[in-house]
């Protein structure tokens, strides 16, 4: 029910858009996030985005200031802009949904999708 997309091969420096597209019923209640898992390593937050107006937004220490994350929920879809890649940014990248009354429970988990980034 979640689908993330928008991965690739990218040089250090450069941008990709990450995009989340609910099916099957509407996330707008939801809180949304990304994470992500690199090989041997555990899997980390990346950034989360509140549930309808989405005025909330929380992101790994490390990417603040590069990723942002925002919502359509006319789309019913969940983006991340990344800019400014690095290497460390390698990893499986996936979404996943919480109930915005239980905002550290995620329900739901899409598919991931491979970034990476080539120094």
């Amino acid at each position: 029910q979640l689908q993330a997309s928008g991965g690739g091969l990218v040089q250090a420096g450069g941008s990709l858009r990450l995009s989340c597209a609910g099916s099957g019923r509407t996330f707008v209640n939801f809180r949304m996030a990304w994470f992500r898992q690199a090989p041997g390593k555990e899997r980390e937050f990346v950034a989360a985005i509140s549930w309808r107006s989405g005025d909330n937004t929380d992101y790994l220490d490390s990417v603040k200031g590069r990723f942002a994350i925002s919502r359509d929920n006319a789309k019913n879809t969940v983006y991340l802009q990344m800019n400014s890649l690095k290497p460390e940014d390698t990893a499986v990248h996936y979404c996943a949904a919480a109930r915005y009354h239980t905002p550290n429970t995620y329900e739901y988990r899409g598919q991931g999708t491979q970034v990476t980034v080539s120094s």
